[in-house]
């Protein structure tokens, strides 16, 4: 392994032993933000070989079910997901997973552009799922890591005009950083006033809302905010029940849609990176060798930068 960022789910996982119905029951292995370098090969790979540098797709499906003969193998109940309970990660110095879910790297892609492409994944199903196309007026809720790469991804896919949403100034000055057309910091305001706040930078209510913060507050914000038959796509997670305008929303054909994790993203990710198109190397904001992943977990618990990466790889210096 080379190099492993951390999420947020790593941190939650850490901190509170769960997330919903995944409970850690035994010691696990955090970490599915992967790249590394292949060591070996088992004696059906043709497609990989040691020495090639590959980014690492988390989710494996375990079986071939209905999930996965219509393409969204993601919704497999039985999948396999690194550091999902009760599945071990990748942050360590040797893993072992499916070649088919391994994806090789252009010489011009680093380790660290390659772990990012998990996240990154995760803009290109949401912005997929939103319709996100040429012209479209899109509202972001929420300026970390998620919400960045869905900026970066809602720029990429055609949207005119980016707003973005969040508390804290220095992550909003990093979404301008990455393409945000305009930024919008919340304090005291209700969700209907943050819903007139973006409508008014923007000059109109968004066709799309992409809320990335999973906060109650937020996705009310997002259904005010939404234009009348456009889409709110909720990625961020929060409490498993909340209080939102569902009457609201349902009167003005606003469609709520949900997304889960992400499929098929690795070879775009890939082409997008190659090709120069899409640039994330701003995201990444601490570096630390995996001796010192104690304090990378620390570091981003306190919300400090965006993105931590881990370097597995103590002999490799480069990035």
């Amino acid at each position: 392994m080379h190099s492993v960022g951390i999420c947020g789910s790593d941190v939650h996982y850490w901190q509170h032993g769960r997330i919903g119905d995944f409970v850690v029951k035994e010691p696990m292995v955090l970490g599915h933000e992967a790249s590394g370098t292949v060591v070996k090969v088992g004696s059906g790979v043709t497609h990989l070989k040691p020495g090639d540098r590959v980014a690492i797709e988390p989710g494996v499906p375990r079986e071939v079910d209905e999930f996965c003969k219509s393409g969204r193998y993601n919704l497999s109940p039985t999948i396999f997901f690194c550091a999902t309970p009760p599945d071990d990660g990748n942050l360590c110095r040797y893993y072992k997973h499916s070649a088919s879910y391994c994806y090789k790297l252009p010489d011009n892609v680093t380790f660290e552009e390659g772990a990012l492409i998990e996240p990154l994944s995760v803009g290109i199903h949401a912005c997929k799922r939103a319709g996100v196309t040429l012209g479209s007026k899109v509202f972001v809720s929420g300026s970390g890591p998620i919400g960045l790469v869905n900026v970066i991804i809602a720029k990429m896919m055609g949207a005119a005009s980016v707003v973005v949403t969040d508390i804290s100034a220095s992550r909003l000055q990093k979404a301008k950083e990455v393409g945000a057309d305009f930024i919008v910091q919340v304090k005291n305001e209700t969700p209907q006033e943050v819903a007139s706040k973006v409508e008014s930078v923007l000059g109109c209510m968004p066709e799309i809302t992409v809320e990335c913060t999973g906060v109650q507050a937020c996705i009310q914000a997002g259904i005010y905010a939404t234009r009348s038959g456009g889409t709110l796509v909720l990625v961020g997670l929060g409490p498993e029940m909340v209080t939102v305008p569902i009457v609201n929303a349902a009167v003005r054909e606003v469609d709520i849609r949900g997304i889960f994790r992400y499929c098929n993203t690795w070879p775009v990710a890939i082409a997008l990176l190659a090709s120069k198109r899409i640039n994330v190397k701003p995201l990444v904001t601490h570096r630390f060798p995996l001796e010192k992943a104690l304090e990378a977990f620390e570091t981003t618990k306190r919300g400090e930068g965006v993105k931590v990466m881990l370097k597995c790889d103590p002999n490799d210096q480069n990035p």
